[in-house]
Order: structure tokens, then sequence, then C-alpha cells
């Protein structure tokens, strides 16, 4: 029987009804060892407001036995169990098992290629706790937690609260965990295996790290930087949000073949792909601090302080992404993370708000499900920046105020979007409704350009603009020795734009004047949103077009790059520039820009440009031009890794494919990245990706070789790596991204053809396993070559009946590839933004 999502009208009506005094679980995990077996009894104390009245319990495990106040009662079906003729106070008990734990939801049993070792990790968000234990699976029923867990002898357990007691029985170890805080569901965990662990003291915390045994050099090696981090961020957020972190104890957790990473409050559970292999990039390495406060925040904002409801999973995921951001610039080494957010993410979230599955940022939520299918690029990237928008519009001060006032008030108890805006109200003295209503429910985006008439310029809203705070930026020429200088920028021709002003402007109506302004025939170039301090794309006038494209890669500062370079790129995306035009405008950015945080990202967008955007005539030499900019790169060390990554990915040339070769020495994770692309070119690697496979001490390096496999242009090798990708799921669900790359490769399209229809016949069935692999399958999965416009109408046809995170990212997927087409010069409708 298929599990019944809850809808919201449920949830409103057992949360009136019902108050959860705890929950006492107790877990065996010995059955995981050697087999699939799960075994938990849940004891949940409740009170009834209504007593006599009837509700249920979710459990969509196996239910051996239940019982409410010492009576039988019987699961219904829909992963429910009906609770009847309730008391003011009750006890339920529910012995269940989960034998699923290999593709199944909320508890996942993997297996060490390198040691035979098994790892078990749990992870709940939405409501995937009650596939393991019966629980109230919805985010207000907050109650304390105590679990027991009894685990293999050789295993460590963690979860929530720290200092268990620990027994040592006959053939197994007995860990008690300590009461949680109130916690919702999806905010517990347990995790279990033969560890390798690190702990460190700082500030009064007690910090821990874990990894599985094989990855014990790569946690060693990673330590310091994961301490720091953590150090740096629990007492940034504990002063912003005048609240420390209530805890002593704060563990992360690295566990193989687990998508992201989890917030569970105090012990984050990571994919361990964030352990790198190879020395990590800066980007990566970025990556990894952003993650880490991303999640970190969540410990206030979403643990301490809960969404009463999904319509505020917005809030909750879009502030702790806000955060994050804000966290690196202000308290680690990481100041150009606003930059690399834009040059990432927000390019996204400005794709995906012109598309089909645009929503309003918060909407309501009918169930579960739907909540699922919200986990995007609206929710994360633009939530994060229109947040930023808000700190902006209200000043930081006043901000910090009212994020203050909002914690105290509402810690350990759930809230809803009202009660943040009135905390934020009432420290801004600013009426927020207005603010409000424009940007979190309305979807879309607004767009700007300036008029000049003289003198006077004037910000004109293509539309009627949400209300905010932005900047124009006033740029001249001047002619500058070749090379870097600090931060200041310079093209092949000595030429800079050095910034003359910089002006804030409120935005309230669609015409806006700017003023203070220099003026003068020297000022070559006016910036708009400058600084990256609103959600809004812009559009240079036509008089002034080409020299913007020609003037992106003069721009000062990472930033203002990052800000021209949008706008070319959303130029591209609704087909009013060529994929020729922008893929060298941000190529030359590529080769001027001077911020590690945005080389990598600027460099996977010229080459996804040149790959997928150009027309096949094109193609050659945009990819070409991309090859050309990554070996002058590589003559710069601090930026020889990153180029060198980049030409593994762009070669062509035979002599740059053999100099990559000597350049790789015993760097086995460029030698891997130089196999797929001698493969897709019709290379025979297979005796050396053998070898290689042999000597790499990665446990996980069996992806690498699949991942070569997949480049080949080879029907035999493609249908193998279809059945274990799509068909058996055999790929860990963080490297499916990785290999599916590797397949769908250009000039493939004869090989490819019969894979686009299994993917659209695949489409009932991508929604197994959970949100998680549901959303990466479904996304990832989605053919960019070897189709036509005809199949986009087919794809988004066949997700009609398809579970509503499938159909969300394959919606949002379809419409990228749409606009690839058109930019390719496939007959398509018209794109628009």
């Amino acid at each position: 029987m298929e599990i019944r999502s809850l809808t919201r009208t449920e949830a409103e009506r057992r949360g009136a009804l019902l108050k959860v005094e705890r929950y006492d679980v107790d877990i065996d995990l010995t059955g995981l060892a050697d087999g699939p077996e799960v075994r938990c009894v849940s004891t949940v104390a409740f009170s009834c407001r209504e007593p006599g009245a009837e509700t249920f319990v979710d459990c969509a495990a196996e239910v051996r036995s239940a019982t409410l106040n010492g009576r039988p009662v019987t699961p219904t079906g829909g992963g429910r169990i009906a609770l009847p003729a309730l008391a003011g106070h009750n006890v339920l008990r529910v012995e269940s098992v989960q034998a699923d734990t290999t593709t199944g939801q909320g508890v996942h049993r993997a297996i060490d290629p390198a040691d035979g070792e098994v790892y078990v990790w749990m992870s709940f968000e939405p409501d995937e706790a009650r596939f393991v234990w019966a629980c109230f699976d919805q985010p207000d029923l907050k109650a304390p937690h105590a679990f027991t867990v009894t685990a293999p002898p050789a295993w460590t357990v963690t979860s929530n609260s720290g200092d268990p007691r620990v027994e040592e029985l006959e053939s197994a170890r007995r860990w008690t965990f300590p009461d949680t805080p109130p916690l919702s569901t999806y905010n517990t965990v347990v995790n279990a295996g033969p560890f390798h662990e690190i702990r460190r003291e700082a500030d009064g915390h007690d910090l821990g790290i874990y990894a599985r045994r094989s990855l014990a050099p790569i946690l060693d090696r990673d330590a310091d930087e994961l301490f720091t981090l953590t150090r740096q961020g629990l007492a940034f957020f504990g002063e912003v949000f005048a609240m420390p972190f209530p805890q002593r104890k704060y563990d992360q957790v690295f566990v193989p073949e687990f998508g992201g990473a989890m917030e569970n409050y105090g012990c984050v559970t990571w994919s361990d792909a964030f352990l790198r292999r190879a020395t990590p990039t800066p980007a990566e390495s970025e990556l990894l601090a952003k993650v880490l406060l991303h999640e970190m925040a969540h410990m206030w904002f979403g643990n301490i302080v809960t969404m009463r409801w999904w319509d505020d999973l917005w809030l909750n995921e879009a502030f702790a992404e806000f955060a994050c951001h804000w966290a690196a610039e202000r308290a680690t080494r990481y100041t150009d993370a606003w930059a690399s957010h834009l040059a990432g993410g927000k390019l996204k979230a400005y794709l995906s708000d012109q598309g089909p599955v645009s929503h309003p940022i918060h909407q309501p939520i009918h169930d579960v499900a739907q909540a699922a299918s919200i986990f995007d690029n609206i929710t994360y990237p633009k939530g994060a920046s229109v947040l930023q928008q808000l700190m902006t519009y209200v000043g930081e001060e006043r901000f910090r105020a009212g994020m203050t006032a909002y914690f105290a008030r509402h810690a350990w108890g759930s809230a809803t979007l009202q009660d943040l805006i009135d905390a934020l109200s009432e420290a801004s003295g600013r009426d927020l409704d207005t603010w409000r209503t424009a940007w979190l429910a309305t979807a879309g985006t607004d767009r700007f350009s300036l008029e000049r008439d003289g003198d006077t310029v004037t910000l004109v809203a293509a539309d009627t603009p949400r209300p905010q705070v932005l900047a124009v930026g006033a740029y001249s020429r001047n002619n500058a020795p070749n090379g870097r200088n600090g931060d200041t920028n310079n093209d092949a021709n000595g030429e800079v734009l050095e910034r003359r002003a910089l002006v804030r402007v409120e935005v309230t109506q669609t015409r806006t004047p700017v003023t203070g302004l220099p003026t003068g025939a020297d000022l070559d170039v006016l910036l708009i949103n400058d600084e990256d301090l609103t959600f809004a794309t812009t559009r240079p006038d036509s008089a002034t077009r080409d020299a913007f494209f020609r003037s992106a890669a003069q721009f000062p500062t990472a930033i203002s790059r990052g800000v021209a370079t949008a706008t070319v790129w959303d130029m591209l995306t609704t087909g009013e520039a060529t994929a020729t035009e922008a893929g060298r405008c941000i190529t030359a950015v590529l080769t001027a820009e001077t911020s590690d945080a945005v080389i990598e990202p600027c460099l996977t967008l010229a080459a996804n440009i040149a790959e997928l955007w150009a027309p096949e005539g094109e193609r050659a030499g945009l990819t070409a031009a991309v090859a050309e900019a990554c070996l002058r790169l590589a003559a710069d060390p601090g930026r020889r890794q990153v180029a060198l990554r980049g030409l593994a990915r762009t070669a062509t040339k035979p002599d740059d494919l053999a100099w990559l070769r000597e350049q790789a020495g015993d760097d086995v994770d460029l030698l891997w990245r130089t196999l797929v692309r001698e493969a897709e070119l019709g290379g025979d690697v297979s005796s050396e990706s053998a070898l290689l496979l042999e000597r790499d001490p990665d446990p996980d390096a069996w992806v690498r070789a699949l991942t070569v496999r997949a480049a080949l242009p080879d029907p035999a090798a493609k249908a193998e790596v279809w059945q274990k990708l799509a068909v058996d799921r055999a790929v860990p669900v963080n490297s499916v991204g990785q290999v599916a790359a590797a397949f769908w490769r250009p000039d493939q399209d004869a090989l490819l053809t019969p894979y686009a229809q299994h993917y659209l016949d695949s489409i009932p069935h991508l929604h197994r396993g959970g949100m998680i692999p549901a959303m990466v399958f479904a996304g990832q999965l989605f053919p960019p070559h070897a189709i036509d416009p005809t199949y986009i109408e087919e794809a988004q046809k066949a997700s009609d009946e398809a579970a509503p995170v499938v159909r969300n990212t394959l919606l949002e997927r379809s419409d990228t590839v749409k606009r690839m087409l058109h930019s390719r010069g496939t007959p398509t409708d018209r794109v628009t933004g």
C-alpha cells in the first residue's frame, strides 16, 4: 500500500489535539552487522486536550506490536496506526522492524568496499523518521528524545546529545544517551559504525569529527580546518544571535552513500564526499566551510526555533544559506563568499525563477510530499539573496536586534514567518508588510536597466518592482600595466575600470532617479546592482550592449565582475545573447579573475557554455578558447590545480592531452580526469584505467573507473553504465552527477538516443528511496543531448503523474535543456525570461 503523505489539515488537527511529552526510543542495530534489519521500540508519552478523541501515529516500518495505554492497536495502512479513545495522558508503545536499509528511506546501511566494514546512518527530513520508528512526524510536535542503542561491540554510536553511558553486553554494547532538548522528529539522528574519531576542545565546547576508517588519513588532513571553522562559526552565531549554542558537545559525522549534509541537532551528518580524496581546491575548501556554517546555522534556525509547518521550509533553508555566507565573510578566511554565491547558486536561481516551476518563496503547502518538492533554487539561493536584501533594507544592526528578539521569544518552540517579520519590524521601525508581500508572496525576478539623458540617470524597472535597496556603480577606464595588482584587474590591453562612485538607491516605483553620480565624458560604465545587494537581473541599454560585454573582465573586484557575468549569463539563457558572445565574455573574465572563490565556478560556467549551449559548429572553437585559458592559468602556481582540471575537461589536441599526463605525475585525481576526456574522444584507456584503479587508495575509486567507462563512445560500455547507474542504482547518490555527466556527452547522439527513451520510461519510479535520490536521479539523468524539443514536451507530459519532487525537478531541468536547445539553434518556441 502507498504510504500516505501528511496533510496540513491533519497536522493542524493533531497539533491542536496533542502535546508530546517525550520519546523513549530503543534501537537495536546488531542485525545490521550482517543483515538488513533495524529493530526499534518507540515509547511515546503524550497528553490529549480532548479525552475520548482519536488520532493516528506515523509508522512506515513493519509493525510487530503496538499498544496504547496497554491495549493493542492495529496499523490501518498507509504508514499509520489509528489511536482511538485517547485518555488525558497516554503511553504508546510500538515495536517495529525496518528491513529496507539499502534503497529505502530514513535509515541506510552502507558497506565500505575498502574493508567490508558496515556503517549506518539515519536522516529524517522532511518526514522519514516514521520509516524507522513510530512517531508523530510533524515539525511542531517537539519533545525530548531519549535514545538507547544496542550495536555491535566494535561500533561507535553518535546521536544528538553527548556523553552516553556505554555498557558492555555479551556480544554487543548498549549506548544510553541523555535526553535531548525538545526537538522535532526530523532533527533527531543515530549514526553507527567502526568510525575513526577525532575530538578537540574549543571555547568550552567538546567538538568531534568522525569518518569511516578507510578515510582516516583524509579526516586527519582536514581536522584542523574543520575544527577551526566550527569554532569560528559557533562564536559568530552565538554573538550575533545573543544565544551561545547551549550544548557542550557538537559532533560532525562523515558517512558513505549520503547526499549533502543534514543539520541534526548537535550531530550533523555529512556525505563523506566532502572529504576530498585529492587536495581540495580553493572553491572546494570554501564549499566545505559554507556547508558547515549552513548546517550550524540550523542549530538556531530550525532546531532551537522550528517552523510550525512546511510552508516556512523556505525560511528554514534560506536563513541557513544566508547565514553561512554572512558568517563566512565575517568570521572566516573565506571573505569572498558572497561573490561565489553569485557565481554559483544565484545564477541557478535566476534561471529557475524564470521557468515553469517558479513559485513564490512563501507558498501554501498542502502536504509533506509537496514540501519535498521545494528544496530547490527558489528556496535556497534566491531565499538567501532575499534575506541579504532584507538585511540591507533594514540595516544590519537592526536586523541583528530583530533576530536576537526572535530567538529569545521562541526558543525551543515553533514559530511562523509572521513571528519573524514582527520581530524585525519592531527592531527596525519599518513596516515590512509590503516588503513581505512583494518579496515572499510573489514569484518572479525584477529586471532593471538605466536611461541616460545628458547627466540625468534614471533606474527603470521592466515591471512594477519590489521595494528594495540596490547600488549603482560608476566606472571609468584607466590604462595600467598588465598583470595583477592587488584586487585590480587588467585585461590584455592594459585597460582597467576604476570605480568613481557607488550610489545606493531605494526603489519604490518603476522609475527612480539616480542622484550623486559623477558627470563628464570620462564616465564609461554604469553597473546596476553593484555589490550584489538585491535579487534582480539587469540589462545594458542597446547603445552600450556590446561595450558592456567587452568590459565585463575589466571590473576591479570579484563581486563587480560577478554582477556583470550574471547579466551576460541571463541574456544567454533568455536568448538575448549567443553562446559565442557569452562564452568569450566569460572566458575573458576567467583569465582576469583574481578571487580564488570565483575562478572555479567561472571556469565551470565557461566550459558549460561551450559544451551545452553552443551550436555544433561553434562548440569546438569555444571549447578550444576555454582550454587555451586553462593553459595560461596553469602557469600561475595559485591557479594551477583548477586550471589543469579545466584543461582535462576541455582539451582536444593530442599535445595538450600528452602535456596533461606529464603534469599529472602521481596526481591520481588528475589522471582520472584525463582518462575520462581521452575515453570520450575515443582513446583506448581500458588497461590504464584498470592499473590506476589498482593503485588508487580511494575506497570509492571504482566510481572513477565507471566514469571512464561512461564516457566511452561504445555501445557495450553505455549499456553497462546505464544498468549500474539508473537501474541498479549501484552508484552512491553523491557520485551520480559525476557519472551521468560523463555518460551524456556531445557528439554521441546515435549511442545515447535509446537512453533518452529509457529516462522517460523510468519517470514513474524515480521517487523511490526518498527525497534526495528522487531529486538527484530526476535531475542528473535527464538527457542534455540526443533529444529535440518534442522530447522536452514528452518528458514534461510524463511528469504529470510523477511524485511532486520528481515532477518539479524534471520540469526545472527540462526548461534549462530547452533553453540550451534554443541557444544551439535547434528550433524551439522563443525563450523568454
